[in-house]
């Protein structure tokens, strides 16, 4: 392949592959949540759950396997013993048979309880547990290995309770107690005693019934019991608890830098707490830093403008009265005009600057209130506006906001002739819309109608006497306050501004 042909498959590969990882952040970020601290709490609670699920799901599954081969060799064992037994018992008469079992029984038993039989005795196994199944199946195959002329065994685990010991219906709850003790375990605790019935002749059947070397194997059956649960509950709650709280104390100082940067960035000084470990201490003091430098140069900034503006009037107004001073009658009004729109330019620089700017404190504000006494002027002055506001408030500067959305409804008014005022809280936040009846606005220039100076042709003709800042302070002005100012076209005609504020009460 060529080196064309290789960055051309590449070149593929890379735009496919970009695409796709842009859906998986989008379908990541779409299901993590929002903060910080609960992404990282998230994360440690999942991985602490993934690894204590292994980690148990690896332990039982070892310890089930070592479990099931401890038994099987158990049974074997169990199935050589009673091999032997049978063995000895087929090679006794049928008549010393019970003598010998009595004989037993009076000594004190041996590993197994025995008893002769005429037919198999009906008894309830334990047929739920795999591995006492499997302790049966390795048992059975074992006696039919050692004895393959009795093919027929019965073999079983069966609880102590009703269990039947004889065909005339004996139970093991009716025999002496010496017969059992050194033999089956009844009380206090009963464990599954396994039955062994095997047909030596015709009409009689020899039952051997014992326990296994580990009398409970079947609690170990299923390792998850409830108090290793609880153990290992109680351990990972402990752990979360104390994960989501270093996570809440790491996380922490992020929260209160975010929380000041945010009042910094709506006009108020914040002061960050100086404790907490270097790094944050080394962050609050380069945030203080960046606050003071940021404020100097906006109080820089605007002495600047206005020495700028106190400045510029003085050579404005002396070359107006040099203006006068012109024989030139044709081109005396041509300088005036030049010097007119000068001096706007240089007033509106300084509106600009002292309109995003203005040192208020933040105060509740009746927004329906607001409405009320911009929309009574309006009408006054002969214009038509039509509202619906419900009683909402919002926390804001004053002056500063009614600025903001009086300019919204002036330009309104002038370049639509009428307007529509609609105010509602949606999604918590409070969210105004003021609709005019001019012609709109062209979609390529909505964006560009925020800056400085740029009014389309059909406002010049309205208002010859603005200057194009009106929506650029009154969007500052909603930023400032943590909203957002948008444009839009309306479908039957106009413009729509719509102006969304945080939070949001009913008043």
């Amino acid at each position: 392949m060529r080196l064309d042909d290789w960055r051309r498959a590449a070149a593929l590969n890379t735009d496919g592959e970009a695409p796709r990882a842009s859906r998986l952040n989008r379908i990541f970020n779409r299901l993590l949540p929002g903060s910080l601290l609960a992404r990282i709490s998230l994360v440690m609670v999942l991985g602490v759950l993934a690894s204590q699920s292994l980690g148990n799901w690896l332990w039982a599954t070892q310890l089930k396997t070592r479990n099931s081969e401890e038994a099987r060799e158990a049974a074997k064992y169990i199935g050589y013993s009673a091999a032997s037994a049978l063995r000895f018992f087929q090679s006794l008469p049928p008549n010393y048979r019970p003598l010998l079992i009595e004989q037993l029984r009076e000594m004190g038993g041996t590993r197994f309880f025995v008893n002769v039989n005429k037919g198999p005795v009906r008894i309830q196994t334990i047929d739920n547990s795999p591995l006492a199944s499997s302790v049966t199946e390795t048992l059975t195959t074992t006696l039919t290995q050692e004895l393959p002329r009795l093919s027929t065994y019965r073999v079983g685990f069966a609880w102590p309770d009703e269990l039947a010991v004889s065909d005339d219906g004996v139970t093991l709850a009716d025999l002496p107690d010496s017969w059992v003790q050194h033999t089956l375990l009844v009380k206090p605790r009963p464990a599954p005693i396994l039955v062994i019935q095997a047909e030596l002749e015709s009409g009689e059947w020899l039952y051997l019934a014992t326990l296994m070397p580990n009398p409970y194997f079947l609690d170990q059956a299923n390792p998850l019991t409830i108090d290793r649960i609880a153990l290992q509950l109680a351990t990972l709650i402990v752990v979360l608890l104390l994960s989501i709280w270093v996570v809440r104390w790491f996380t922490r100082p992020l929260a209160l830098l975010s929380d000041a940067a945010e009042a910094f960035g709506q006009g108020a000084n914040p002061h960050l707490p100086e404790t907490g470990s270097r790094e944050y201490l080394n962050t609050a003091h380069a945030f203080a830093a960046m606050q003071a430098r940021i404020q100097r140069y906006l109080e820089d900034r605007e002495r600047l403008f206005a020495a700028i503006s106190h400045d510029l009037r003085t050579p404005i107004t002396r070359l107006k009265l040099r203006t006068e001073l012109l024989d030139d009658e044709e081109a005396r009004p041509e300088f005036h005009e030049d010097l007119d729109e000068l001096e706007m330019m240089v007033k509106g620089a300084l509106q600009s600057v002292k309109d995003t700017d203005i040192h208020e404190n933040h105060t509740a504000i009746r927004l329906d209130a607001l409405l009320a006494r911009l929309v009574e002027d309006a009408k006054l002055a002969g214009k038509e506006v039509a509202v619906a506001a419900a009683p909402i408030s919002v926390v804001a500067k004053p002056l500063a906001l009614k600025r903001a959305i009086s300019n919204i409804v002036d330009n309104a008014l002038k370049y639509g002739d009428r307007a529509e005022i609609l105010l509602s809280i949606r999604d918590g936040e409070t969210e105004l819309t003021i609709r005019d009846y001019g012609p709109g606005v062209p979609d390529e220039m909505i964006t560009k109608l925020f800056q400085p100076y740029v009014r389309l042709e059909h406002g010049r003709q309205s208002n010859q006497n603005g200057m194009g800042l009106g929506l650029g302070i009154a969007r500052d002005i909603i930023h400032a306050h943590g909203g957002d100012l948008t444009l839009a076209n309306h479908p039957q005609g106009g413009l729509v501004v719509t102006i969304t504020l945080p939070q949001a009460f009913v008043a």
